[in-house]
């Protein structure tokens, strides 16, 4: 039997049984043909390939040249105005937003309804995150309290009850921790990890830093600590005794989903940094709340980008188009930038004193070669990158639920292939119910290789990628799915994000990246080696800082 009838087989047997369905179908439920989106791959293919491009035609000066509109791009054009720079433009890229991205579904006479195609929340700014908390208050998020322990944020954009619930053994439990019905030596190892964890969180090294810290260039720099970049997390806890398989499920979800890989990949450094290093605090909501938007971080893109037009006067800083060559000169540095003109491409060139690369490593490695003399060698220095897929399914109502907790904003299936699925609609304010709504399912691949999941993706047909797209959702929801999935639109990331793997705290090359002040400046959060929006952002600003 093939994987996908036995899911919807399964997810039908737990619906008849709990929501008292009848065993009779009227007809077979039409699988939506998907609509699929590879933002980034197509130009980047073209640099990787040295594809022929058109001559130049035409020139500008600008004192900055920010290559990229992601996080960290926008947080450097957004910093560089605060702190009064007229002099730069930031140029889109191939994905205007980048991981901070987002699209709008409808069908034929609906409501268009926001949904994200990355990244969807921010958690509380945590103590040394000041960047964060600077930018939240000027986009009109932080409300009062910029310096304070805990500050007030907007009650719009704080996320919404219930936050989420766990599909277990057919039936829907509250929060994302197994619990219910586990053995006393399971539940005995999850209290003691959670201690465990919360002495980390207030420790210090002898350097005065919190062990571990958002970003991360402000953790203690403590060998002992440092050291436990050496191993993996399910070494460490293996070590530590933590067998249950309940713990050991949770853990490794966490890791996949805001490192793109499991336990057995991910450094044990990082690993603990993901619990010990968060410590946010807000007066009106609780340390564990998140930011969050029907559109997910887009809405952080779209403020960053009206403060910076609201001080410029004006939005040509803001410019169509993607860097393909970066080459050092005398002064400053040259790009040539490329733009689709009607149907045909158009290159030209930009005459900059300083570019900020707010690009991936691996793309930035293709179109500079400066980028070989700095210290940094891709062959050796480049982190693995995860494949993701973010998927959007706009459905007709909502789904009759098995039985347990109801319809959260977050909502994981335990054991399931992907990471679960996020309503977009949760965090809009009305008195019914909406009449369609979006589901948003993500999955991080990490059962292949990246180089695996890379190559599977090319390969993959759309009936395939819908298969991944739905794994989860099927077993919510069985067929019911498909009969009231009106669209479905999939986004392929190749490379969405760096994975923490062991020896990235003390990466030559990335360190050397870090340290350089020439002409061409790096801001992206692969410096970090990982991806949240708090780090995209600080390197953004730090950019910015140098140069203002």
């Amino acid at each position: 039997m093939q994987r996908r009838t036995f899911l919807i087989g399964a997810g039908n047997a737990c619906l008849l049984g709990a929501a008292g369905f009848t065993a009779s179908r009227l007809h077979r439920a039409v699988e939506t043909t998907p609509e699929i989106a590879y933002p980034g791959m197509r130009e980047g293919h073209a640099l990787r390939d040295g594809k022929a491009l058109p001559p130049p035609r035409g020139e500008q000066r600008v004192g900055v040249a920010i290559l990229g509109s992601g996080v960290a791009g926008m947080a450097c054009a957004w910093a560089l105005a605060r702190a009064g720079r007229r002099d730069f433009v930031v140029l889109q890229g191939p994905e205007y937003g980048g991981n901070a991205t987002a699209a709008n579904l409808a069908a034929p006479g609906d409501d268009v309804l926001a949904c994200p195609l990355g990244a969807h929340y921010l958690p509380l700014p945590s103590t040394e995150s000041t960047h964060v908390r600077s930018l939240l208050a000027d986009v009109g998020l932080l409300l009062d309290g910029e310096h304070d322990p805990a500050s007030y944020y907007d009650e719009a954009a704080l996320l919404h009850a219930p936050k989420e619930r766990l599909l277990r053994a057919g039936r829907w439990e509250s929060d994302l921790l197994p619990s219910q019905g586990l053995p006393p030596e399971a539940l005995q190892q999850q209290r003691r990890f959670f201690a465990e964890v919360a002495a980390l969180r207030v420790q210090r090294g002898r350097d005065g830093r919190r062990l571990f810290a958002i970003p991360i260039a402000l953790s203690s720099a403590e060998a002992e600590w440092r050291a436990l970049d050496r191993e993996t997390f399910a070494h460490w806890l293996d070590r530590r005794g933590y067998t249950a398989p309940s713990l050991r499920w949770y853990l490794d979800y966490c890791c996949r989903d805001d490192y793109g890989a499991s336990t057995h990949t991910v450094s044990a450094w990082a690993g603990l940094h993901y619990f010990a290093s968060r410590d946010g605090k807000a007066a009106n909501a609780a340390g564990d709340a998140v930011l969050t938007w029907p559109g997910g971080l887009s809405e952080l893109i779209a403020r960053m980008r009206a403060a910076t037009t609201r001080r410029l006067g004006h939005e040509r800083w803001l410019q169509p188009g993607f860097a393909a060559r970066v080459a050092d000169r005398a002064g400053g540095v040259d790009i040539v930038r490329v733009r689709h003109d009607g149907g045909a491409l158009a290159t030209d060139t930009i005459r900059a004193r300083h570019a900020v690369s707010a690009m991936p490593l691996h793309v930035l490695a293709r179109i500079w070669p400066g980028l070989a003399g700095s210290g940094y060698d891709a062959a050796t220095h480049a982190s693995p990158h995860a494949a993701w897929l973010v998927s959007n399914f706009l459905v007709d109502g909502y789904a009759r639920e098995l039985p347990g907790e109801a319809l959260a904003w977050d909502n994981v299936v335990y054991g399931g292939r992907g990471l679960g699925y996020v309503v977009s609609t949760h965090q809009m304010l009305r008195v019914a119910p909406t009449a369609r709504t979006v589901l948003s399912a993500y999955q991080s691949l990490d059962r292949m290789s990246p180089q695996q999941a890379r190559a599977w993706l090319m390969r993959a047909t759309p009936e395939a990628l819908r298969e991944e797209a739905a794994s989860d959702l099927l077993q919510a929801y069985g067929d019911q799915l498909w009969r009231r999935t009106k669209r479905l639109s999939i986004t392929v990331r190749g490379h969405a994000m760096a994975v923490p793997a062991p020896g990235y705290l003390d990466n030559a090359g990335l360190a050397a990246l870090r340290a350089m002040d020439g002409p061409v400046r790096i801001a992206h959060a692969d410096l970090s080696g990982y991806s949240i929006f708090e780090e995209a952002a600080w390197w953004g600003v730090r950019a910015a800082e140098g140069l203002a």
